[in-house]
């Protein structure tokens, strides 16, 4: 369906939906209910995901319940999709933490945080067996916020990004005007680079031009469609300035607690099941564009040098130490982080074998 016949078909039903959101009755499964769904993204492997997640909905649903995803600008601007939520202007939104933190810095804790050596996994296993699903609903609330979310998909760590030249010290780094978004745009100004957050679309263009020095989105996968390689031929994996994330699904809370209790657990658990199909989906499409990129176009992969990784946890506590200071709350999410990633990575760091040692053994 065209974004244009999505967009008619959509704008039919919400002349009276801004209004009546607040007032739902309950719904009957028999209903069949359809939700209107927002992605951040136009296309890619992430549209891809977001699409995954609405599949899994849809079919086990049977019918009662069913999601129509949208892709990004559909209705209202990214920064703006958090609000509609709310309002009721859509039902839905795919996207990530990061997009809406300026409303609050512990927003991108919920994904986008200090690495305390944990991975995307750990942290999702914070926010549904650490406590920050309680945290996150207590943050809706002090905003006043009329939505529930669901978070999946562990990203793997970001790439450091594409750059004019290789990056041997963190020095190279200083001045440099770079694209990134939430609290590592905190991390690296305080690296002496100048950030500009700027959406995906706009990253290749920003740095053709010369607006831009250096940039990251978030995968091989994703920079290889946007073009990068024609703009950079130094790519740099591994970093700490985004070395977990995940998505967030939420859902208009009125329109969700309208829903009956097996609707709602339809959305919840296909959330959950599609964490794993993204890990497992996911991390091969990013290492064949990896090689692609390496081997067929040119491009110079590196991994970040240890020095630099430094200088950015180096960064993150001066950033932690501020925001904390600032806000009693991002503080309190800070506590709960570190208290479940010092338990659970004592465990995994004590039991998991070196994997690159067994690697290194079979292919050099």
């Amino acid at each position: 369906m065209t974004n244009s016949l999505n967009r008619r078909k959509f704008l039919r039903g919400t002349a009276l939906a801004g209004a009546a959101t607040l007032a739902t009755p309950a719904i009957a499964a028999s209903d069949g209910v359809t939700l209107k769904m927002q992605a951040a993204w136009g296309g890619g492997i992430f549209l891809e995901n977001a699409q995954s997640y609405v599949n899994r909905v849809n079919e086990m649903s049977g019918g009662a319940l069913t999601i129509d995803l949208l892709p990004v600008n559909s209705v209202v601007k990214t920064s703006q999709m958090q609000d509609a939520v709310h309002r009721g202007v859509l039902d839905a939104a795919h996207y990530v933490p990061a997009y809406w933190y300026s409303k609050s810095k512990a927003a991108s804790l919920f994904g986008t945080g200090p690495c305390f050596g944990w991975s995307s996994q750990e942290v999702l296993g914070w926010v549904h067996y650490g406590g920050g699903q309680e945290l996150f609903d207590e943050l809706m609330a002090e905003l006043q916020l009329n939505v529930v979310s669901f978070f999946n998909s562990p990203m793997p760590a970001q790439p450091l990004g594409w750059f004019k030249e290789e990056i041997k010290d963190a020095s190279q780094m200083s001045g440099l005007k770079y694209r990134t978004v939430g609290l590592a745009a905190d991390v690296l100004l305080e690296m002496g680079m100048s950030v500009v957050q700027l959406p995906g679309g706009e990253i290749q263009p920003a740095m053709k031009s010369g607006l831009i020095d250096a940039a990251e989105f978030n995968n091989p996968t994703s920079d290889r469609d946007f073009g990068m390689q024609d703009v950079s031929k130094h790519y740099h994996l591994a970093s700490f300035h985004q070395s977990q994330e995940f998505f967030e699904c939420t859902f208009n809370k009125t329109k969700y607690e309208a829903l009956p209790a097996e609707l709602q657990a339809i959305l919840k658990y296909a959330s959950e099941a599609e964490n794993s199909n993204f890990y497992w989906h996911n991390t091969k499409r990013y290492a064949d564009d990896l090689t692609t990129l390496r081997d067929e176009q040119g491009v110079n992969v590196y991994r970040t040098p240890d020095s630099v990784m430094a200088e950015q946890l180096n960064a993150w506590d001066i950033v932690i130490e501020r925001i904390s200071g600032e806000d009693e709350f991002f503080a309190k999410v800070i506590d709960s982080q570190k208290a479940y990633a010092e338990n659970v990575m004592n465990y995994l760091n004590l039991n998991q074998p070196d994997y690159k040692l067994a690697y290194s053994h079979y292919f050099g």
